[in-house]
């Protein structure tokens, strides 16, 4: 059956949607949608062909929007997306997840809430903020954010999140209970006895390898990682890479041992592209080596970023390659990293690219 790709673009102004052909290079964009919202994060749900959309801030407060026509129309709703009376208010939603028959949100300060009425009403899961650890949960530069929402394939109760700048964590319980999961990952920027806590690391991508649960891979602010346990212990795979610092990680869609990051130049000298030359890495042995990938990327005066749900793979052969920078533009791989191509340019700031497949 014929299909349709879709690239699902947010950003600092609103949704952008871009239809076309991949290999082709036939590219048409929609937008801006969401009324020029500041938006985190746009997913599409392949079991009811739905796109949501969720972001805000503390003028808009936080809501998710959802279309079911592929941009035609949209509505949203912020109703339960909100903590007890007397807490730190919801600011926005900075990350969604539809599997399993439900829809998960993590927000601004970092929480976690479910709707299984696609999105009209939420319910939070308390377990995170009854953690021990919470009193001391420390933000990140872009705030305390709760940005990855990593679930298990087979069951429902089990899933990862990632939290800026408090680290990894495990929950087998549906949300009821967590623990941490950082043994492995460093804190640079703590005194040397205390650069392995037990929480505090500022992980900034969390991504699963095809077909292996239990192996995850992590870009953090200090370093590239792996774990072959499902987060209980990390490995440094960060030796070959130009920087240890960089946001986004994607896991290959079928090969568990390929990934792919942008690393840029470190976190106190500018986040840009090192030397200011655009590159993707790829490693097809799980991080003992890395390849940069230019071929059609700029190869001088690239001094953009790339933010950490600002990249993603299709599920297409061979897989296809997106990604979205902090200067506006979006960038289309269809060999899986080795050829590039620029299809837009002047965006706002891309804050996530996703991609969404549907029947033609």
């Amino acid at each position: 059956m014929p299909r349709n790709l879709h690239i699902l673009v947010g950003t600092k102004k609103g949704v952008f949607i871009f239809d076309g052909d991949r290999d082709g290079g036939d590219w048409s964009v929609r937008g801006p949608f969401c009324e020029a919202w500041p938006i985190n994060h746009v997913i599409g749900d392949p079991a009811t062909g739905a796109v949501y959309a969720g972001g805000g801030n503390e003028w808009f407060g936080p809501a998710v929007w959802k279309t079911t026509d592929l941009g035609e129309t949209w509505t949203h709703s912020s109703e339960g997306l909100a903590y007890s009376e007397g807490e730190t208010p919801v600011n926005c939603v900075w990350s969604l997840n539809a599997s399993h028959g439900r829809l998960l949100a993590g927000v601004q300060p970092a929480g976690l809430f479910r709707s299984d009425d696609g999105g009209e009403e939420w319910t939070h899961l308390d377990g995170l903020q009854n953690h021990p650890s919470r009193p001391e949960w420390m933000p990140g530069g872009a705030g305390l954010i709760l940005h990855h929402i990593v679930p298990h394939p087979d069951d429902a109760d089990e899933m990862w999140i990632g939290i800026s700048a408090v680290g990894v964590f495990h929950t087998n319980d549906g949300g009821a209970s967590w623990t941490t999961r950082n043994r492995g990952t460093r804190q640079d920027y703590a005194p040397d006895d205390q650069r392995y806590p037990e929480f505090g690391q500022c992980v900034h991508s969390l991504s699963m390898a095809a077909g292996m649960p239990n192996r995850l891979y992590q870009q953090n602010h200090c370093g590239m990682y792996v774990s072959e346990n499902g987060g209980e212990e990390w490995e440094c795979i960060e030796e070959g890479l130009p920087s240890t610092f960089g946001f986004p990680a994607i896991a290959h869609p079928r090969d568990p041992d390929t990934l792919f990051l942008l690393p840029l130049n470190g976190d106190a000298i500018g986040r840009f592209m090192p030397d200011g030359k655009a590159a993707v890495w790829r490693t097809r042995d799980r991080g003992r080596n890395w390849q940069d990938l230019r071929n059609g990327l700029p190869q001088e005066g690239a001094y953009f970023g790339v933010l950490r749900q600002a990249m993603a793979t299709d599920g297409l052969e061979p897989a296809g390659l997106y990604f979205g920078t902090s200067s506006g533009s979006l960038y289309v791989s269809a060999d899986e990293g080795d050829h590039w191509t620029r299809i837009a340019e002047h965006l706002p700031v891309i804050t996530s690219v996703e991609t969404f497949v549907t029947d033609a």
